[in-house]
């Protein structure tokens, strides 16, 4: 067993994480099901996500134990590398059996949003969608002015909380995170996965320009590039594979 528990939570807390298996599987409240699964639990008067990560095949095992580091690691880690950028870590556990790696989770504090970004993207009639979109931008810039890339930029893992006039953004899943100096390409490509129409990515880029103070056609020309590019080769899979297609 391989563990860490933030320094903000006491020895109550490293129960809980050191008996997270057994809190995880009694514990109904799911969110997300898939290759990994996300749970709401409670401990202490306080609610908590946390996110099981499927067991590796074989291979996979070997490599997590001694070549690399585990999602569940590279999440908490992450995590305190970023701060006020997601939700407040708690901890992180692995389990092995065989010597090698088996269960592992994420713990984290929940985020109480009111929405994903995903919410003024598909829906047209929300109101406030262009206020919404200029702050997204702001916290945008400042996540790359922190030198910090999140390489799944996408609807849902952008959360959003609104405080009276403002808004409030953390992002999740960060697992595949970099953290270097961007190139204006690179920062204006991050937009890509969230599938946005032209001119709501005009509408956030509008806003993001003037802030890494750069020409606003330029950079909605290399934002509509890298756009459109992800478009037609994710619609391209799915046209081999015959599914329908959304431009």
């Amino acid at each position: 067993m391989k563990y860490k528990l933030n320094e903000l939570y006491n020895r109550n807390f490293q129960d809980f994480l050191l008996n997270i298996p057994t809190y995880f599987k009694e514990n109904d409240n799911s969110i997300h099901k898939a290759r990994n699964e996300l749970k709401i639990i409670s401990f202490k008067n306080e609610s908590f996500v946390v996110k099981s990560f499927k067991v590796p095949n074989l291979l996979r095992r070997i490599f997590y134990t001694f070549f690399r580091d585990t999602k569940a690691k590279k999440s908490y880690d992450y995590s305190i590398k970023i701060g006020s950028f997601t939700p407040e870590p708690v901890g992180y556990i692995e389990f092995y059996k065989n010597s090698l790696l088996d269960e592992s989770y994420f713990i984290a504090k929940k985020f109480e949003y009111d929405f994903t970004i995903k919410e003024p993207i598909t829906n047209t009639a929300l109101p406030n969608r262009d206020a919404i979109f200029q702050a997204f931008a702001k916290f945008t810039y400042d996540l790359h002015q922190n030198k910090i890339l999140h390489k799944d930029y996408s609807p849902g893992n952008i959360l959003i909380k609104k405080e009276q006039e403002t808004y409030i953004f953390k992002i999740v899943d960060i697992n595949r995170m970099e953290f270097r100096e961007l190139s204006l390409d690179e920062r204006l490509k991050n937009f890509a996965k969230l599938w946005l129409l032209d001119e709501d990515l005009k509408t956030i880029v509008k806003a993001y320009a003037p802030l890494v103070n750069e020409d606003e056609e330029k950079c909605i020309k290399i934002a509509l590039h890298y756009s459109h590019a992800l478009k037609r080769k994710i619609n391209m899979k799915k046209r081999l594979k015959g599914v329908p297609v959304v431009d």
